[in-house]
This record gives structure tokens, C-alpha cells and sequence, in this order.
């Protein structure tokens, strides 16, 4: 349902091609990124989720301070929440030892919770409607959520599914191309697609972001994590600047 046009904005993009193709390589970013604090600089998962959550924390103030969408403040809190998401699915997989399976399961509870509760509350969970500071909040622990299941999920369809990076990357597009016909040719929820596809496209980003990384013996490319991390940043900042993008009127 359209908004009047005398409401206030949203204070987050609207739902474009452009959107889809700068969250990917944000969440490519935020695999590349991750690893390159926790594993090349060895500080650890715990230790790189403190940093990353402190960026996020800094991230998510100034935008729920902002007065309108300031695009790349915008794509700035959606890599914190990318990178943080990776060194937390890390550490809840790898360190305490619930592995890849245990860790999706716990991190698909906490979205679901998220987007209930979220409802519950203001009635809507659609983009359009995340306009004041309540609604914010909402959407960016649920994003958090989205972005560390996504990496756990690109982990366990990559490793413990024994497709590796391409295979787990082929599988996440195909999903993600099947949401894309439900959107053009059925009436399932907008809502509903835009927070799947919002899923998916993290452990594609993370595939990606291992395959690049990763060494050739697991199936990776060996590229420096700073180099790949680099290309994606100035990647971002050219589309983020020349692809256009307006605040969110509809729901989605």
C-alpha cells in the first residue's frame, strides 16, 4: 500500500536492481572483510566482532540520527552489519562449537523472533514503513540477524553440504532466481520476497567472498583478503555514487 505523499520518507533505500547488485557485493565485502581482521590480522572471532560491533553500534546511531536517506551512510551500516555478521556466525560455529547446522538453527530462531516481535509491535514489517527510530531499531538487529544466518548458511551449504564455493554459490542464485519469478508472476507477500532475497543474498555474498579468498586447495582462488576487500569497497563506492537511489515510498 502507497504511503501519502505527504508522509515522511523512509530512511532506507528503495527496492531496485541497483539495491540487489551493491547488497551482494556489500555482503562479498563483509565475508572478505571479516576474515581479513579475524584470520589475516589473527585477532581472533571474538576479538574482530568487538571491533565490528563497535563500527556497527557507531553506524546504526548516526542513522537513526539522520533527518533523511543519505545513501552511503546507508551502505556504510549495511557492511558494519555484514562484517559483524560474519565474525559472529564464525565465532558462534567454530569457537563455541555448535557447528554450521546449530548455528543457522539458532540464527534462523533470532531472525523469526526479530520480524515477529517487530510486527507484533508497529504492525508492518515492510521497507516502506521504517520511517521512525522504533521501527530503525527494528530493522537493523533484524538485519544483523539475516546477515550472520546467511553466513552460517553459506558455510554449511559450502562445507558440511560438500558443494563447495561455486556449488553453494550456484544453489543461493538459483534460489534467489526463483523468489525473483515469484515476484513477477505470483502474489506471494512483497514483504515476505524482499526479506528472503534479503536472506539469500548473504551467503551468496559469502561464498563469493570465500571463493576469492580461500586457498586453491579448498577450492578458493588465493586472492589477498585486503586486495579483494579493496576492489569490493571501491566497487561499492561507484555504484553507490552513480547508481541512482531514493528513499523508499512502498512497502515491499
Amino acid at each position: 500500500m502507497s504511503t501519502s505523499i505527504d508522509a515522511p520518507l523512509a530512511k532506507v533505500p528503495e527496492v531496485t536492481l541497483a539495491f540487489w547488485i551493491i547488497k551482494i557485493a556489500a555482503t562479498t565485502l563483509g565475508e572478505t572483510g571479516g576474515d581479513a581482521v579475524s584470520m589475516s590480522m589473527k585477532l581472533g572471532y571474538l576479538d574482530a566482532t568487538a571491533i565490528f560491533a563497535l563500527l556497527l553500534l557507531a553506524a546504526v546511531t548516526a542513522q537513526i540520527r539522520a533527518k533523511a536517506f543519505h545513501p552511503f551512510l546507508y551502505w556504510a551500516t549495511i557492511i558494519a552489519t555484514t562484517t559483524v555478521g560474519t565474525t559472529m556466525a564464525d565465532f558462534a560455529d567454530r569457537s563455541l562449537g555448535i557447528g554450521y547446522s546449530g548455528g543457522s538453527a539458532l540464527l534462523l530462531a533470532l531472525l523469526l523472533a526479530s520480524l515477529l516481535v517487530w510486527y507484533l509491535s508497529l504492525g508492518s514489517v515492510a521497507v516502506g514503513s521504517v520511517r521512525a527510530p522504533k521501527a530503525e531499531a527494528f530493522y537493523w538487529v533484524t538485519i544483523m540477524f539475516s546477515q550472520t544466518l546467511g553466513t552460517a548458511l553459506g558455510d554449511w551449504t559450502a562445507s558440511s553440504a560438500g558443494l563447495g564455493y561455486t556449488g553453494a554459490a550456484v544453489v543461493f542464485v538459483g534460489l534467489l532466481l526463483i523468489v525473483a519469478a515469484a515476484y513477477w508472476w505470483t502474489h506471494v507477500p512483497r514483504t515476505l520476497l524482499f526479506w528472503a532475497a534479503f536472506v539469500l543474498t548473504r551467503p551468496l555474498g559469502a561464498t563469493l567472498g570465500d571463493f576469492l579468498d580461500k586457498p586453491l586447495g579448498a577450492g578458493g582462488l588465493a586472492l589477498s583478503r585486503y586486495t579483494a576487500s579493496a576492489v569490493l569497497v571501491a566497487f561499492i563506492v561507484l555504484c553507490v555514487a552513480l547508481l541512482p537511489q531514493r528513499a523508499a515510498r512502498e512497502a515491499h
